[in-house]
């Protein structure tokens, strides 16, 4: 395909639309697969058609990729035509009249409270402590939590900011909990900071004067799932803190904004959640 005009659609997302270099990455892999797909390398702008689009999609099932996938993978489609167009690229958008794949709405997982206070009552480091608190006590992704530099974090007025999907900028309020892990990892990362010479203001170092990394951060969470007997990811707790605050009676559109949900239809996703976690706890103690 046009190189230049796909490196011109990614230079938009990002200066544009504020994307993640991740999200982009994805756009990339996402178009690239499919012209590879249809042999379009080109003129894709005028040579695509729409029954090339529903083999494509056609073609992702039949592969067995999940839902979300090849929902995503559409989106990267709509998404560029729709910009073709809108530049006068191209003529027609072949994604216009296609109905957007379906994926089933599944619940997120999540633990309980006192899984929650389990993985924080083990032997943790300063940084594992607070990576737990702040995805949890903060419902932080763990994108954003990499991402906290210290200037983003003000503990005498008990907040974060972080900056979240889009590049949007949220306050998050921070609990005492979280403060108190904050208060014995800023004494630890001193320590650090002179021990490895670090300028860096980035939040999380780890105890061998490390950037700790999305995938670190995975691998300890999915470690800690592992003593529960749970495979658990980052999201798990971030999923958890959401639940556990409706479940308590906070307002819906309190936890999107603390979430940085744009739409409040996918906060109401944990509403759900809830009132199949009270079925459940009402049973097991009606049960006899």
């Amino acid at each position: 395909m046009e190189i230049q005009l796909l490196a011109e659609y990614l230079e938009f997302l990002e200066v544009e639309k504020g994307l993640s270099f991740n999200t982009i990455e994805a756009y990339r892999r996402d178009l690239g697969a499919f012209f590879e797909f249809c042999n379009v390398y080109e003129n894709p702008q005028n040579e695509v058609e729409r029954s090339q689009i529903n083999s494509y999609i056609r073609d992702l099932r039949e592969k067995r990729y999940a839902p979300s996938s090849v929902m995503r993978k559409f989106a990267s489609l709509r998404g560029f035509f729709k910009w073709l167009c809108a530049n006068e690229y191209a003529k027609k958008n072949p994604t216009t009249t296609l109905e957007q794949p379906r994926i089933p709405k599944r619940l997120p997982k999540v633990i309980s409270v006192e899984e929650i206070e389990s993985i924080l009552n083990e032997n943790l480091s300063e940084v594992q402590r607070l990576i737990v608190e702040l995805l949890y006590g903060c419902g932080l992704r763990v994108s954003e939590l990499v991402n906290l530099k210290t200037t983003d974090v003000d503990v005498a007025a008990s907040y974060l900011r972080c900056r979240g999907k889009g590049s949007k900028e949220r306050l998050i309020p921070v609990g005492s909990k979280a403060k108190e892990a904050l208060a014995n990892y800023y004494q630890k990362r001193k320590i650090l900071v002179s021990e490895y010479n670090i300028e860096s203001k980035n939040l999380l170092i780890s105890d061998s004067g490390r950037f700790l990394t999305r995938q670190d951060i995975y691998n300890f969470i999915k470690e800690r799932g592992k003593h529960l007997h749970k495979n658990i990811s980052p999201h798990t707790l971030r999923h958890s803190f959401a639940t556990h605050l409706l479940e308590n009676g906070a307002d819906l559109r309190i936890v999107q904004e603390l979430l940085g949900h744009s739409d409040v239809s996918t906060t109401q996703l944990y509403t759900h959640i809830s009132k199949k976690r009270l079925k459940e706890v009402y049973f097991s103690i009606n049960k006899d």
